[in-house]
């Protein structure tokens, strides 16, 4: 469920021929991939970090790779039961 104020993901999330192989779920057309923001928050960047190192990400954006990542793995979880 998203955050209260927060866009529904899907609007957020693009997957696009020709962008990071055709396959990896990008921020809003960029190239740069929901896996990267995880990845960057894995490694214990702050969202305040990521957004001074790539100013055109939006707090919006974080939050969205995060809905993508749990609903992806809500979706895994229950169709392995």
């Amino acid at each position: 469920m998203p955050q209260a104020g927060a866009r529904n993901y899907r609007e957020i999330i693009t997957i696009e021929p020709g962008k990071r192989g055709g396959r990896r779920p990008c921020i809003r057309g960029m190239r740069i991939a929901v896996y990267d923001v995880l990845g960057w928050l894995a490694a214990g960047m702050t969202n305040e970090q990521i957004m001074e190192e790539f100013p055109e990400l939006t707090l919006e954006d974080i939050r969205a790779s995060l809905a993508y990542a749990a609903d992806r793995d809500h979706h895994l979880v229950g169709s392995a039961a």
